[in-house]
């Protein structure tokens, strides 16, 4: 799924001038002592974790020779985690320093070392998503960031215990050595679209960014609230990419036993896959990059975005059920059907599902919420290992009392009721251990009101 072709970028800084290099040494001593001086006023105003770094990047500083060369992946990593935790003064410090001269493009600064930060930051997250969003609404971009989100994830092998070989939403697509993989054909244009998103909010991985960007192009575009969590761990070298051949084929000679094989190594299942297949309803496909589709249809000639390719359905950016129904119907050539796509109504197994979703929109937009959430998490290594929810949890409706259901001689409470009666006994004081304190004094006093009154009434 593709929408926009944009052209390649490249980022560089002037190199220094000659008259800023050609300095007499005594004036040059001079220099070095004054910024020697004020660069130690400043660092004895910042934290002592972000004294120590200076010190560390100004003594490896001084023995380095003194031309200047192109910074290091690592250097740079390192740069920006610094830059992203210690405080306001610390980067204009940095700031202010010369830099040397650099080249960079769009490829090279893909392939530029994760900062080894913690676990993406809650507030940076949601900032993103809001600039997620405006971006949607100019570029019309939803496909391409559903699409840059799965091919990160859809690497993942269960058979491989350790991470990252074992592949899935660790960011590694953001390398050139992943982007060039044929499957990933154009998606480098999803990574400049999103290019200063992750510049503004440094502290989201690029790993969080991904599904961050797909589950949101999925909700704007009309599509079910994705349960999402956050805080992957990015893989920090282009080595640590998968090999090619992890991603699913549009036309294998048997369509049905491919995506099995593809789909099945992830640890997904019949029911997921069906569902999964669904978000074509969104996106064109584009032959020049996947081999597949018209060059242009009725339905793509006049965009929006870039205009061309063919779509699965007509209103190729809302995400509904439609695409069951065209794909089951097939009554119009403007409309693409993939190899892939029409097995779902021959596999007597996915048959079933894809029947039930051409029907119930809301049955598909249950079991797509599922798969999508669970894709997005397949492989990854999160930090913390539970996550981080941005959106909170949601709130389980409170259970209907229905006195049916305990006057009918059934003695089993629903596990809901249950939760709900020790909720109770344990804001009073109560626990399953420990039974509540007896007051025996009032209960003495109680009994003998209770005796007298009692007494009173017999007597009258």
């Amino acid at each position: 799924m593709e929408l926009l072709a944009l052209q390649p970028q490249s980022f560089s800084s002037s190199p220094p001038s000659s008259a800023s290099t050609a300095t007499a040494p005594m004036a040059a001593a001079s220099s070095s002592l004054g910024a020697t001086a004020a660069a130690s006023r400043r660092l004895l105003l910042l934290p002592s974790a972000s004294r120590a770094r200076l010190r560390l990047s100004s003594s490896a500083a001084s023995t380095a020779p003194a031309p200047a060369a192109a910074p290091s992946p690592a250097s740079l990593s390192s740069l920006r985690c610094l830059r992203g935790s210690s405080s306001p003064l610390a980067s204009r410090l940095f700031l202010h320093q010369r830099r040397p001269s650099m080249h960079l493009s769009a490829a090279r600064y893909s392939g530029v070392a994760s900062p080894k930060c913690a676990a993406s930051d809650p507030e940076q997250l949601k900032g993103a998503r809001e600039e997620i969003k405006e971006l949607l609404k100019t570029k019309f971009c939803h496909p391409i960031l559903v699409r840059l989100g799965w091919h990160d994830s859809g690497t993942y092998n269960k058979n491989i215990e350790e991470w990252p070989k074992r592949g899935g939403a660790n960011g590694s697509l953001r390398f050139e050595m992943e982007l060039k993989h044929a499957a990933n054909a154009g998606l480098v244009n999803a990574l400049k679209l999103l290019e200063p998103i992750k510049e503004k909010y440094p502290s989201v991985t690029h790993a969080d960014l991904f599904q961050l960007a797909g589950a949101t192009a999925i909700e704007e575009a009309g599509g079910p609230k994705i349960p999402m969590k956050y805080g992957r761990v990015d893989v920090s070298r282009p080595e640590e990419c998968p090999e090619e051949g992890r991603l699913p084929d549009a036309g294998p000679p048997s369509p049905a036993d491919h995506l099995r094989e593809v789909f099945y190594r992830m640890g997904l299942n019949d029911k997921e896959i069906v569902a999964l297949s669904g978000a074509h309803t969104l996106g064109r496909s584009r032959p020049e990059r996947s081999g597949w589709g018209k060059p242009e249809t009725k339905y793509t000639k006049d965009g929006p975005g870039a205009p061309g390719g063919q779509s699965w359905t007509v209103q190729w950016l809302k995400f509904d059920n439609s695409y069951f129904k065209d794909i089951k119907e097939r009554r119009d050539e403007d409309l693409l059907v993939l190899p892939t796509d029409g097995v779902l109504f021959e596999d007597p197994s996915f048959k079933v599902y894809a029947e039930k979703y051409a029907e119930d929109q809301e049955a598909f937009f249950k079991d797509y919420a599922e798969a999508h959430a669970k894709l997005s998490n397949l492989g990854a290594k999160f930090d913390p290992p539970e996550g981080i929810i941005i959106d909170g949890l949601p709130k389980a409706a409170p259970e209907k009392f229905a006195a049916a259901t305990y006057s009918s001689g059934k003695r089993e409470l629903s596990d809901a009721m249950k939760q709900k009666m020790l909720a109770e006994y344990q804001a009073i004081g109560g626990s399953p251990d420990k039974p509540l304190q007896s007051n025996y004094f009032l209960n003495i006093i109680i009994f003998i009101a209770a005796l007298a009154f009692l007494t009173s009434l017999v007597v009258n």
